[in-house]
């Protein structure tokens, strides 16, 4: 089995991931005793896939083996250009954003466009295997179009502070309560694990699915 290191430091973001290339036969090797404070990641590029491969070579750096990190950016439809997040979804002004005052920040957002913001994600991941082998894409990795209400669920998700803001444009439900209704599934939000996982066995060899 392949193993890689997952270049974040998000725990919800690493069993989403793991979830995903659950039908691939590899391995995410990420372990909670690994230190990644010692760090330093600039994140200065201006779209998801030049961030996510600022993060993967930043890890691949450190531990020298085979490391993939992810970065998305969120945007909203017919919405001035000074009011994108892009991707810089958790700075404003300057100041990084923890869960708590993104939704506060977003959800006064949404009131300020008459309570609701169509927005969709764009993903993106590279991977670097080596000083010689990098590869980076964001082709298919877009999100459904969604709702971010100025009313915040009650509910949350560490580490995805936005899923409380979250609404399914169809049914006008959470996808937080969404989650929760088996009936409902196939509404959540556009599964990426099949661009992700074309990605891994297109470009790495001998990764395939289980």
């Amino acid at each position: 089995m392949i193993k890689f290191l997952y270049g974040t430091t998000n725990l919800a973001k690493l069993s989403s991931m793991k979830h995903m290339l659950k039908d691939l036969n590899l391995e995410i090797i990420n372990d909670p005793h690994i230190d990644f404070s010692h760090i330093k990641i600039e994140e200065n590029g201006i779209t998801p896939i030049e961030n996510a491969r600022i993060k993967a070579l930043a890890f691949y750096k450190e531990f020298k083996i085979p490391v993939f990190s992810c970065d998305s950016g969120l945007y909203f439809k017919n919405t001035d250009d000074k009011y994108q997040p892009g991707v810089t979804v958790r700075r404003v002004s300057g100041k990084y954003l923890n869960d708590e005052e993104m939704i506060e920040y977003y959800s006064a957002l949404a009131k300020k466009h008459g309570g609701k913001l169509i927005s969709y994600y764009q993903n993106a991941i590279s991977l670097v295997m080596n000083e010689n082998e990098i590869y980076s894409y964001d082709g298919d990795l877009v999100s459904e179009e969604f709702i971010i209400t100025s009313v915040p669920h009650k509910k949350r998700t560490e580490g995805f502070p936005l899923d409380s803001l979250s609404v399914h444009i169809g049914t006008g439900k959470y996808y937080m309560d969404i989650k929760s209704d088996s009936t409902l599934t196939y509404l959540l939000k556009k599964d990426l694990s099949i661009g992700l996982c074309n990605f891994f066995i297109t470009n790495v060899n001998g990764v395939r699915r289980i």
